[in-house]
């Protein structure tokens, strides 16, 4: 390999301090201040997943988008889910799938509701014929400063989001799953280095950090494969949505690198753990720090 086609880790994205203006929750891609990266431009994709199907939950933004988009790369027909606020961003990620030339719809509504988390799989199954990939990425978060303002729907909202839509998707998905098949969830840095001021947030992903490693064993008679990616800081919408502006301003300055991730560093493994190259991954939580703490 000629040492030009090495690429500094330091230098894959922008660095703080970031002119992020203040967003509101849930927060829209397109005004992210500096864009983020989902893979629209540089990745290449060698057809890993040809003819497979995908479901990808929070695929309007972030790391969801980013997830869609490589999956579509390699072959993958995927139907993303997301809120109906958010559906202007999901047709935005379809239309650039299909300008990708791959195959995508966008079905919003709410993955706290078990019987649209049923609707999700059985839309994904009638439109592409089967389910092979599900990911559970869809998130809540809200940042305090003291513990009596995390309300009770804020807590309910941050469960239900996080945690019991993992449950529901897996359960809905489960006998559509074929041998190889596999299941991928989003857990976080914070699982084990959680963050005061994000206690709901950093407790749903201890959650699922512990649900994967036990749907992997539930699965495994399947022939079916569940881990989870635990991302540190990245830039996307929620973030820049739900912390406070210095925070925002000078997120993933504390990393090895000086910076966040960009989503589509993170998408790439989840890439790897839907190929047959992860056949013997399950229970396993990737982690995807800039050299933070050990998940």
């Amino acid at each position: 390999m000629n040492k030009t086609d090495l690429q500094d880790p330091r230098e894959r994205g922008p660095k703080p301090p970031f002119p992020q203006p203040p967003q509101t929750p849930p927060g829209k891609d397109d005004q992210m201040q500096p864009p983020a990266d989902h893979g629209e431009k540089d990745y290449v994709g060698r057809a890993r997943l040809k003819d497979r199907v995908a479901l990808v939950t929070g695929g309007d933004s972030g790391i969801g988008r980013a997830v869609a988009l490589l999956y579509a790369q390699e072959g993958a027909k995927v139907l993303i889910t997301c809120l109906e606020d958010d559906a202007r961003d999901a047709r935005v990620t379809v239309e650039t799938i299909e300008k990708l030339g791959g195959q995508a719809i966008a079905m919003p509504g709410d993955v706290r509701d078990p019987a649209f988390c049923r609707q999700l799989v059985e839309r994904a199954v009638s439109e592409f014929g089967s389910l092979d990939i599900l990911v559970n990425n869809a998130a809540f978060q809200r940042h305090h400063d003291k513990l009596a303002d995390f309300t009770p729907d804020e807590i309910d909202a941050t469960f239900r989001t996080n945690v019991f839509a993992t449950i529901y998707l897996t359960q809905a998905a489960e006998a559509h799953l074929r041998p190889g098949a596999c299941v991928i969830n989003v857990t976080s840095i914070q699982a084990k280095d959680p963050t005061p001021q994000l206690l709901a947030y950093a407790a749903t992903k201890a959650a699922i950090s512990n649900l994967t490693r036990g749907l992997a064993g539930l699965l495994k008679d399947r022939g079916v494969r569940v881990n989870a990616v635990a991302p540190g800081p990245v830039w996307t919408p929620l973030v820049a949505s739900t912390l406070p502006n210095e925070k925002v301003r000078n997120f993933g300055h504390h990393t090895m690198f000086g910076r966040p991730a960009q989503p589509v560093e993170q998408a790439a493994l989840f890439v790897f753990l839907a190929t047959d190259d992860a056949s013997y991954v399950t229970g396993e939580i990737f982690g995807a720090t800039g050299g933070q703490s050990p998940v």
